[in-house]
């Protein structure tokens, strides 16, 4: 289960597109960053995406993804151009396909490849959609198929596209808007796609000469409240409209690590049980959202800002629990990137995989954040602080660097420097944590505690 998040620049105080997006999978299905440059492709080739193969287009854009380690396809990413995409599931009155067609995550991928900004990308989207449908097993283990919906934004447009199976409604976003795992495109649609309300009558989801709404025709609303998207949609609008004020990278970081309007009440919260509203997700039990996890999270900034500045920024977690970790930035798209090479982008380091390994950043931040989980309170008391001053001294370093206009060459020392000191905190608070005892009165349930030691079996990963 996810949440999307997108500002317009008139929404911000930068003047630019300010996107955020959390990636909530599997607590073991290690995500990472993925760098693909642009590419040339001979005519009749084709291409394989996680299950099936289709025709590759003559030319790929560059992109960096966020992507679940055994896929092709990714959760989150942008592309040299600047085009920021981020996919949700969605549960449809309508059942999602089984046969392995293309997922989600291939269609945002596809996207970011095939599409030089947000429009071109959403017709890249739907014409594939219409073409090949989507379905397939999207779940690292057991099995979980569903209908996806999108945020694809650039620096001046932003829509949010929802679909069922190969039919799709469109919204342009006026200011600010959320998605969750809910259908949230009623009557207003911008753009249907030609079979979407003859697809509702063929199943019996309305009577002809009704008036047609996508959410209240297609969305299966029992589905969507065992995930919580419903109430996640309104607790990520409720933040993003709710201090009115203009938005900044830091609110969307502060967004993506939100416990709920209840946790914020509750100084010895601790992420144990249903989560209901939570927008920062930590595997727990409950109906649907055990195994739900926040394995990556991504805010970017893209565009002009007031004062002229190029802003393409983007800051990546690159690790699970964005309350327990800290964002970093990384400079790619317009003004940094020329399509084939890496060279603003700092070492991400290996791969991961399901099995825990000490040399990828994503399994070294799991020490910390299941540390963490044995007493949340205190243990994250221990270094939040000093992770906030961190994150605003990072925040302020890049700010300096984009108003004076710096190259891309100081941009990628810049943000190097930044991961390499990011790396040594999380080092840092691993061993502090560590020496907090674990309070009984803190210590997790029965249940929390069978399911996280299950999860370290199955990793191998041991303390």
């Amino acid at each position: 289960m996810c949440d999307t998040l997108v500002a317009r620049g008139g929404a911000t105080a930068s003047g630019a597109m300010m996107f955020a997006k959390n990636s909530d999978r599997e607590a073991n299905e290690a995500q990472y960053p993925f760098f693909a440059p642009a590419a040339m492709h001979e005519a009749g080739a084709s291409l394989r995406c996680t299950y099936i193969d289709i025709p590759q287009a003559a030319r790929t854009h560059a992109v960096l993804l966020s992507r679940p380690f055994w896929m092709w396809g990714a959760e989150m990413g942008t592309n040299e151009h600047g085009v920021t995409i981020g996919n949700e599931a969605v549960h449809a009155k309508i059942a999602p396909g089984a046969t392995p067609s293309l997922i989600g995550m291939d269609l945002l991928r596809l996207g970011l490849e095939r599409g030089a900004s947000a429009a071109e990308a959403l017709d890249v989207i739907t014409r594939l959609l219409g073409a090949f449908g989507q379905g397939g097993n999207c779940a690292h283990k057991g099995r979980f198929e569903y209908h996806n919906s999108f945020i694809v934004a650039d620096a001046r447009d932003a829509f949010v596209l929802e679909t069922v199976g190969r039919e799709w409604a469109v919204e342009r976003v006026a200011a600010k808007r959320s998605i969750s795992n809910a259908y949230t495109i009623g009557r207003g649609a911008e753009r249907l796609s030609p079979g979407a309300e003859a697809l509702a009558r063929n199943h019996g989801l309305m009577t002809p000469g009704g008036t047609f709404d996508f959410a209240d025709v297609f969305a299966n609303r029992k589905r969507s409240a065992l995930a919580s998207g419903h109430r996640r949609w309104c607790r990520t609008t409720e933040l993003l409209t709710g201090h009115g004020r203009a938005l900044t990278a830091h609110d969307m970081m502060r967004f993506l690590r939100d416990h709920g309007a209840q946790a914020a009440r509750q100084p010895d919260w601790r992420p144990d049980g249903i989560l209901g509203g939570a927008v920062s997700a930590h595997a727990s039990y409950g109906p649907v959202r055990r195994f739900g996890q926040t394995t990556a999270s991504w805010v970017a900034e893209t565009g002009d800002g007031h004062d002229g500045s190029k802003r393409t920024v983007h800051w990546l977690t690159a690790t699970a629990a964005p309350d327990t970790g800290i964002f970093k930035p990384v400079f790619f798209g317009p003004g940094w990137a020329n399509g084939k090479e890496r060279a603003a982008l700092p070492d991400f380091g290996p791969a991961p995989s399901d099995v825990f390994d000490a040399r990828t950043r994503w399994w070294r931040h799991e020490r910390l954040h299941r540390a963490v989980l044995r007493n949340y309170p205190e243990r994250m008391a221990a270094y939040a602080g000093e992770r906030d001053r961190l994150e605003a001294g990072f925040i302020g370093r890049i700010e300096a660097l984009l108003k004076r206009g710096g190259s891309a060459a100081e941009a990628g020392a810049l943000s190097r420097d930044i991961w390499r000191e990011a790396d040594a905190a999380e080092a840092r608070w691993y061993e502090r944590v560590r020496k907090i005892p674990e309070n009984p009165a803190y210590r997790p349930s029965a249940p929390m505690a069978a399911h996280w030691g299950g999860l370290a079996r199955q990793a191998r990963m041991r303390g």
